[in-house]
């Protein structure tokens, strides 16, 4: 039987944050998702990227103790017109990075990656015209073995 969430399957945090960097050290290197960081991004970017992960896996509530939001996070990702190609490029850098930090299981790698799927297709690209037509009082979305949590 999995552990009961993605964040202990993971092995906690530390298992998130090695999949964090992973996944940045693969955007960077690509020449097409690097553009959404090429106006800079915040020195803490892996760590910050890992506490949301951990919220939205199962684990503590690390973003939003750090005072993050999922508003501010959608609305960062929003107003880029449709980019699917970068999407595409993205979830299949995020595969890869599962690769990198050692995660074999199928069934962890499968909830992981359809996440991310999710998030970058639906969440992160859900207004593609204005970070403005984003809602306010968002809440981080809880991912589990079955996909989106109640």
């Amino acid at each position: 039987m999995p552990p009961p969430t993605l964040f202990q399957a993971l092995g906690g945090l530390d298992g998130v944050r090695r999949l964090a960097h992973a996944w940045h050290e693969r955007v960077l290197a690509d020449e097409v998702v690097s553009h959404a960081f090429s106006h800079g991004f915040h020195p803490d970017h892996t760590a910050r990227l890992a506490a949301y992960w951990s919220e939205a896996w199962g684990g503590p509530a690390l973003y939003t103790a750090l005072g993050g939001s999922e508003t501010a996070v959608v609305r960062m990702h929003s107003g880029n017109g449709a980019h699917e190609e970068m999407d595409r490029r993205a979830i299949a850098c995020f595969a890869q990075a599962l690769d990198d930090a050692g995660i074999t299981e199928p069934a962890l790698r499968e909830a992981l990656l359809a996440y991310f799927s999710w998030s970058t297709t639906r969440r992160m690209s859900a207004y593609p015209a204005s970070p403005d037509d984003v809602p306010a009082g968002l809440q981080v979305a809880r991912w589990g073995w079955d996909g989106l949590q109640p």
